[in-house]
């Protein structure tokens, strides 16, 4: 329900995608408010397809697509300290600055990466990404040097766990992982006849889920479909 008051940008950061996707521990320092809402955002998709010599005296040729690439976020962020935004005027920026880029890029010796991160905005906006790029323009300092105000700009790409691209790409493979959510009327056996071609595998993907009493799924359930090996 909507409460009237103006809902900033967060960015959420986690030591690993099960954390990520399961609203797991976050690291140290997550999340982040932003000081204002962006009031842009770029968003670049790529497809792919195989680059493949075009034969002598030929006018063109047909393009075969290989892949979807995961979306490009670029975003802004401003930084300022001089109380003019928010009415908190501090000396300088250099901490906010280094809280920022701490969880947007420092490694975690724990799981030997940088981090995973998830960017929303009030219930619309939800982008889970990793980052790829971070550069900061300096734009008013004191008098002896301190900057007082900044601009970051960052670009993220999205990133998806494995069992929903999966779902997502919904691949008609019965050697691929799928992943459905339960609609009204669903049974483990047809589910497993639409993805396997063999009813008979629901103890199977039961026994993969959990789940005690198969007979009866409730709706907007995930189920998580392994792969016939």
């Amino acid at each position: 329900m909507a409460t009237g008051e103006l809902e900033k940008m967060m960015i959420f950061a986690y030591g690993d995608s099960k954390a990520l996707e399961e609203g797991g521990k976050q690291l140290a320092g997550s999340p982040i408010k932003v000081l204002i809402n962006p009031d842009s955002f770029t968003e670049a998709l790529k497809i792919k397809y195989a680059d493949k010599d075009q034969g002598q005296g030929a006018s063109g040729k047909q393009l075969k697509y290989e892949a979807t690439e995961p979306a490009d976020l670029s975003l802004e962020f401003l930084f300022d300290s001089t109380g003019i935004i928010d009415e908190k005027p501090r000396e300088n920026i250099s901490q906010d600055l280094t809280d920022f880029k701490k969880v947007l890029t420092a490694y975690d010796g724990e799981h030997h990466e940088p981090p995973h991160l998830k960017l929303a905005w009030g219930t619309a906006f939800l982008f889970k990404c990793r980052l790829m790029d971070l550069s900061i323009n300096y734009k008013l300092f004191s008098s002896d040097g301190q900057p007082l105000r900044a601009v970051a700009k960052a670009v993220f790409k999205q990133s998806i766990e494995e069992k929903k691209r999966s779902a997502q790409e919904d691949n008609a493979s019965p050697d691929l992982t799928h992943v459905r959510t339960v609609k009204a009327g669903d049974t483990l056996p047809l589910l497993c006849f639409d993805i396997y071609g063999e009813p008979g595998r629901y103890l199977q993907v039961a026994e993969a889920n959990g789940l005690s009493n198969f007979r009866q799924l409730n709706p907007g359930t995930e189920i998580f479909f392994p792969p016939i090996k």
